[in-house]
């Protein structure tokens, strides 16, 4: 079976003039598939820049990433965009959703920015907000919403591509206790009906121990 994300040996650094601080050193990871990993480890230790590498955002100083056995550092930032659009989702503690655009026109946008008709675009785009329990705010606007329906609503978005993998940053750090538990819940639960790996960033050890397993980034590494 094949990976749906490996690392090996990624290192990369922060530079600040001629100081040099090391963040990644050497790291190795493996993601299969419909796998949930949690990646947990304190502040500033890299969590997010290892995040950035795995979705092709950033590149790394030493070492490689392969998404679907593609190494990205043999491609161009045209094909990174395609293939990271095609196999990866993305959710971040601030939804980052459209302000001026409904539940249903976020949702919807990848599919629409794609390409695709515009009409099974909406179609799927609502039977997807339907499904996470937002049949009733498709034409609400974000500021309509609350905290825990806009993640719902950045996850559906995440999602709409049918990813092989779901890229989430502290994607409850925003939410109070129960908004938290029903986004985490959603997340748990997508990841086993849509067989989508899951790789969960947080400081919040309950939260990691639901995972599959979850790994401590410290010294640049993943133990």
């Amino acid at each position: 079976m094949n990976n749906i994300i490996e690392c090996l040996n990624l290192g990369y650094s922060y530079h600040n003039g001629n100081i040099k601080t090391p963040v990644l050193n050497a790291l190795n990871l493996t993601i299969a598939p419909a796998e949930s990993v949690a990646i947990v480890g304190q502040s500033g230790c890299g969590k997010s820049t290892l995040l950035n590498l795995l979705g092709g955002m950033s590149q790394p100083a030493t070492g490689k990433v392969l998404i679907n056995n593609t190494d990205l550092s043999q491609i161009n930032e045209e094909k990174i965009t395609q293939l990271r659009a095609q196999h990866l989702g993305f959710v971040y503690q601030f939804h980052h959703l459209l302000k001026d655009f409904s539940a249903l026109e976020n949702v919807a946008m990848p599919l629409l920015i794609r390409g695709d008709n515009k009409q099974l675009a909406i179609d799927k785009a609502s039977q997807l907000l339907a499904n996470i329990g937002l049949q009733d705010r498709l034409n609400h606007r974000p500021a309509e919403l609350s905290g825990g329906q806009r993640q719902r609503v950045a996850i559906a978005r995440a999602l709409i591509n049918n990813p092989s993998c779901l890229l989430a940053d502290e994607p409850t750090g925003n939410l109070d206790a129960n908004n938290a538990q029903e986004v985490l819940n959603l997340m748990m639960a997508l990841n086993q009906q849509q067989q989508s790996a899951l790789i969960l960033v947080t400081h919040d050890m309950n939260i990691a121990k639901k995972m599959d397993r979850f790994l401590t980034l410290e010294n640049g590494v993943l133990t």
